[in-house]
């Protein structure tokens, strides 16, 4: 089997995605420019989105899955009035309403959505309908009953009312958040139906849009090694975990995937933990009884 051709960089590359790209093809753009061999990201957004795609480089692809469970934020607008079959404006419009509700009205029909909620994908989804994705089945003009799925909303705020036809919100939530399902439902909720006219993604765990680095940066830095200085520490991927030192002996032993002596810290048993030796990110896993038995081993 050939071997897959790429450099072994390590690391996370903060894109300010921009609208009209998917996901897919920034992460195939950044893994271009940076001659990678592995690359990855956490937390897809939609092509007409923009902001935040943390971009995951060679070991920091096994940190992925701590970033896309961390909580995110989203700024949005809302346009009341209408529904679309997509659910925000790139869809054909199905139903209006002339009902316009005050901005007392939509500050009270927030609360609604806070805390522990229940949330029913788009049609136009990539949630997974008996092993195809939504979107096809929807595009080919089925209709779907998609089951709700839980979502944590840390906050849902109005920022503003640009006119009476507009809302504009910020959501912080957990993982599997979809904004245009916050539109549509809030809405009905109004009885004003909605959809979303843009969204962008402030920050998701600690990236922030405004570090972020632009396609147009990334064509002129391509194979350079100014974009190598741009890549961002492995471990920042690991944010939300405790952190751990292995003993010279542990580290050794976790480097072989075998449970490691660590020292003291502020770790509980059973708690989910993340290990350096000499400054560097050894592995992640569970903490019992003064040692680290291991999910994840990074090779670096």
């Amino acid at each position: 089997m050939a071997r897959k051709k790429g450099r072994d960089i390590s690391g996370w590359l903060i894109v300010d995605k921009p609208a009209d790209i998917t996901s897919t093809s920034v992460v195939n753009k950044v893994r271009w420019a940076l001659g990678a061999k592995k690359a990855g990201h956490a937390g897809t957004l939609d092509p007409a989105a923009t902001g935040v795609l943390a971009v995951a480089l060679g070991e920091a692809t096994k940190t992925v899955p701590f970033i896309t469970d961390a909580l995110k934020c989203y700024r949005f607008q809302v346009r009341l009035g209408a529904a679309t079959k997509t659910d925000d404006a790139e869809g054909e419009v199905i139903e209006t309403s002339d009902l316009r509700p005050t901005d007392e009205e939509i500050a009270a029909a927030l609360t609604a959505f806070e805390g522990d909620i229940e949330q029913v994908p788009p049609q136009f989804s990539a949630v997974k309908v008996d092993g195809e994705r939504a979107y096809a089945l929807a595009r080919a003009g089925e209709e779907m009953e998609l089951a709700a799925r839980p979502l944590y909303v840390e906050s849902l705020v109005m920022l503003g009312r640009p006119d009476a036809d507009t809302v504009e919100l910020e959501l912080v939530c957990g993982k599997g958040g979809y904004v245009r399902s916050i539109a549509r439902d809030l809405g009905q909720k109004l009885g004003c139906l909605g959809h979303v006219l843009w969204l962008r993604r402030e920050w998701s765990g600690p990236f922030e849009a405004s570090d972020g680095i632009t396609l147009a940066e990334i064509d002129e830095l391509a194979k350079t090694p100014e974009l190598d200085a741009k890549l961002l520490p492995v471990e920042l991927g690991l944010d939300d975990l405790v952190q751990l030192k292995a003993t010279p002996e542990g580290a050794v032993r976790l480097k072989n995937g075998n449970p490691g002596m660590v020292l003291p810290g502020d770790a509980e048993w059973g708690e989910e933990v993340w290990v350096s030796h000499e400054g560097k990110p050894l592995a992640v896993g569970i903490y019992k009884s003064g040692e680290v038995h291991p999910s994840r081993v990074f090779n670096l």
